[in-house]
């Protein structure tokens, strides 16, 4: 390469170096905030130090730590976690997709928060490759935070939810260095999928995000999703019992990250679970955002000032059963058991709500109707409350189906959690997504859809509208895409 090959670009902390490639430029692994270390995993991001000489941003960097996860059962799910814990302090970074700047200046600025279960993934996935983005016009932000206890915790002495603090910490620096990129601050679209999603949602019921947010897509989320203090106090006891000690921040200080890594296995099977609340997330994590209410709940009293793109996929909950090997064999007591996990305080059974699906779906087998209500618990009703929560509170919103069935794991995977992003982020090309453990499966996708879909996301992030009709109170629109 030649220095004709790469960029610099000054920022509020020092200048950064990025290699130039044929739609722009791409800066990786750009500090936002200050490296995370000892007590300072569990306090509110802090500014960075900066620096003086030329910082290479040609490189990936460390990601934050997280165990192991790179497939679901007989499923690779590697271009969705990515490299997993690639060790490094200063792990706090956006990655950036910069287009090319001989055209209008100002561009819009799309954020992306990845998922992952609030307790792996990271920027650095092959999914959430910018360089689309960038093709078409689009300043393209990824980012790492925080992740398991460092990220999501809930402990006396320290301030909840940081995870989701180091994503507003990595907005406001976007805020003050993104027009050096080529993009506009004001025009600033954060979306996010899963966890991602969630911590959208977050964002946006959050008065400290006020004026760093124009407009939100929330794929794959629930506005329904965050864990009482109760509840995520059952979390916060279990680790002390494990760990032998006071769960605080303070004698959690010194204790390595691979230790705290190591912890994370041994909590999946917590019941959550209250007199009052179900596990707004069905036990497939044992964390998430920490509030006494949930954002959908806020953000409907509160009023907001963003436009709202907002979907879920047909067969949500199918990730979760078919490459365990779980779902053909379903029976009535797995439905009941499935239903069971999203039903919380007097009134309906569980045999109540498998009667209801039931009525609702009469032609569905057992395996489809395990799949819709796990979909439904974990995703599908919180989307739909948080759309209804930002219509109440005065937004512009739009709401999506994603149906593009996959043939992957013999046809039993569909249109799963993970299916659309592929086609958000127009890589259908990639080779780890292909195959019959994999999960674009082995009948081609088809490119038309990618192109459509990708296109809907950056008309929302450049006009407020992907372009197909609002969704309000009298007129309940959802696009379907990739239908038959």
């Amino acid at each position: 390469m030649t220095p004709a090959d790469f960029v610099v670009i000054p920022t509020t902390r020092g200048p950064v170096r990025g290699r130039r490639h044929e739609h722009g430029a791409v800066f990786l692994d750009v500090p936002y905030t200050a490296p995370p270390v000892g007590r300072e995993r569990f306090t509110a991001p802090r500014p960075h130090p900066g620096w003086t000489e030329v910082r290479d941003a040609t490189r990936p960097g460390p990601t934050a730590p997280q165990p192991v996860r790179d497939a679901f059962g007989t499923l690779d799910m590697s271009p969705y976690f990515g490299p997993g814990w690639q060790r490094g302090e200063d792990y706090l970074t956006v990655n950036i997709w910069a287009p090319r700047t001989d055209g209008p200046g100002r561009r819009p600025v799309m954020v992306f928060v990845h998922g992952g279960g609030f307790v792996a993934g990271s920027n650095r996935a092959p999914l959430h490759d910018g360089t689309a983005f960038a093709r078409d016009g689009v300043v393209l932000v990824t980012v790492n935070y925080r992740l398991g206890i460092p990220g999501f915790l809930h402990l006396p002495d320290a301030p909840d939810n940081r995870g989701m603090l180091d994503v507003l910490a990595a907005l406001r620096w976007i805020r003050d260095n993104i027009d050096r990129f080529g993009g506009h601050p004001a025009n600033l679209t954060l979306f996010g999928q899963s966890a991602g999603a969630v911590i959208v949602g977050g964002i946006l019921a959050d008065p400290a995000a006020s004026g760093l947010v124009r407009r939100a897509v929330i794929q794959s989320g629930t506005g329904t999703g965050a864990l009482t203090p109760d509840q995520a106090d059952i979390v916060t006891r279990e680790i002390g019992r494990e760990l032998g000690t006071e769960p605080t921040a303070t004698a959690l200080a010194d204790i390595p990250d691979a230790r705290l890594v190591a912890l994370l296995p041994r909590l999946g099977g917590l019941d959550l679970r209250t007199p009052t609340r179900h596990h707004p997330l069905g036990g497939i994590t044992p964390f998430s955002l920490v509030a006494e209410e949930h954002p959908a709940t806020v953000l409907a009293a509160r009023g907001s000032g963003t436009d709202l793109l907002i979907g879920s996929n047909l067969d949500e909950g199918s990730l979760y059963l078919a490459p365990l090997g779980i779902l053909a064999g379903s029976t009535e007591v797995d439905l009941r058991t499935t239903a069971a996990q999203f039903q919380s305080g007097p009134g309906s059974t569980a045999q109540d709500a498998v009667r209801d699906y039931r009525a609702r779906h009469p032609n569905a087998t057992t395996a489809e109707l395990r799949t819709i209500i796990l979909g439904d618990g974990l995703f599908t009703t919180g989307t739909r409350q948080m759309a209804a929560a930002h219509v109440r509170a005065a937004g512009r919103t739009y709401r999506y189906e994603f149906a593009w069935r996959s043939d992957a794991l013999d046809g039993q995977l569909g249109a799963s959690h993970v299916m659309e992003l592929p086609f958000v982020f127009d890589r259908l090309s990639l080779p780890s997504l292909h195959g019959p453990q994999a999960l674009l499966g082995t009948t081609p996708p088809p490119d038309a859809l990618a192109r459509h879909i990708h296109r809907s996301w950056i008309r929302f992030a450049e006009t407020g509208t992907p372009g197909w009709p609002e969704h309000q109170p009298a007129k309940e629109h959802v696009e379907h895409l990739g239908a038959d």
